[in-house]
C-alpha cells in the first residue's frame, strides 16, 4: 500500500492519482487495474451496479481497506504536501425524536467542552462559519432528527469542511433527497468546487444530472469499464450492458 507524491506531469494543477489499484479479500477480486486522475477543480462521478466495488475503492483512498498500487496526491511546487480528505458518509438515520441540534453535533465533532455545557460564543461563531459554507446558518438550533434528506446533507458536508480538504469524497449524496434538493445539492458542489479549488469523488445511482454537473464519469465493474465525459460514458455500449443486463441492479 502506497500513499505518497506522484512524479507525472500534471501542469500547473494539482491532481489526485490512483495508478493500478487492486483489492483482493481472501480469495475474490473486489478491485483490479483501477486507473483514476482528478485534477482539483473537478467533479468525478463514481458509477456502477451494486456491488461493483464502489464502496471498496472509496475505503481505499480514506486509508480504511489495504490495496495494492499507488494513490497519490499532487500539488505544483509541494510535492510532499499531505492530503486532506473530506469525507460525506450515506446519511446516518437519526431519531425524530432525538435532542440532539446540529450545535449539538458540530460541538461533539469540533470541541473537548462538553456538549450539555452548550457551545461557547466562540464556538458558536465558528459554527455559523461552516454553515455558511453550504448556505445553512438557518440549521444551527435544529434537532438533527428533524432534518430533511437535503439539509442533513449540508450538515454532514459543512462538518466535511473543516477544514478545507484537498479531496471532498461523497458516497450517495443524493440518496433520500427529493428532486428540489437534488439540485440545490448539486448546485452547492459546483460552486464549492470553484470557490474552493478542490477534487469531489462521489458515487451515486442517480445519473439524470451528471451531464450538467459531472467533469468525468467512470463505469466501475470491479474494474474499470468505461469512463469519460457524462454524454460519453451514459450513452455507450458499456453503460447499457452493465445496468440493463439481466438481473443488474443499480
Amino acid at each position: 500500500m502506497n500513499i505518497g507524491s506522484h512524479g507525472g506531469s500534471c501542469g500547473h494543477s494539482c491532481c489526485l492519482r490512483i495508478e493500478d489499484l487492486g483489492v483482493k479479500i481472501g480469495n475474490e477480486t473486489i478491485l483490479e487495474k483501477i486507473n483514476l486522475h482528478a485534477h482539483c477543480g473537478e467533479l468525478v462521478a463514481l458509477i456502477g451496479p451494486n456491488g461493483a466495488g464502489k464502496s471498496t475503492l472509496i475505503k481505499s483512498i480514506l486509508g480504511q481497506q489495504d490495496y495494492t498500487g499507488v494513490i497519490s496526491f499532487s500539488v505544483p511546487g509541494q510535492r510532499n504536501r499531505k492530503m486532506k480528505i473530506g469525507y460525506v458518509p450515506q446519511s446516518p438515520v437519526f431519531d425524530p425524536g432525538d435532542p440532539v441540534s446540529v450545535a449539538d453535533l458540530f460541538c461533539c465533532c469540533m470541541s473537548k467542552r462538553p456538549v450539555f455545557l452548550g457551545a461557547s460564543k466562540k464556538m458558536r461563531q465558528t459554527i455559523l462559519e461552516c454553515l455558511s459554507r453550504v448556505h445553512g446558518e438557518d440549521l444551527i438550533n435544529k434537532r438533527i432528527g428533524t432534518l430533511s434528506g437535503g439539509e442533513l446533507q449540508r450538515v454532514l458536508l459543512a462538518l466535511a469542511l473543516e477544514p478545507i480538504p484537498n479531496i471532498l469524497i461523497l458516497d450517495e449524496p443524493l440518496s433520500g433527497v427529493d428532486v428540489e434538493g437534488m439540485e440545490s445539492l448539486m448546485e452547492m458542489l459546483d460552486e464549492i468546487r470553484r470557490d474552493y479549488d478542490l477534487s469531489i469523488l462521489m458515487t451515486t445511482h442517480d445519473f439524470g444530472m451528471l451531464d450538467r454537473y459531472a467533469d468525468q464519469v467512470v463505469l466501475i465493474d470491479r474494474g474499470i469499464i468505461c469512463q469519460g465525459s457524462p454524454k460519453d460514458v451514459l450513452e455507450s455500449k458499456a453503460f447499457h450492458a452493465v445496468f440493463h443486463r439481466k438481473g443488474g441492479g443499480v
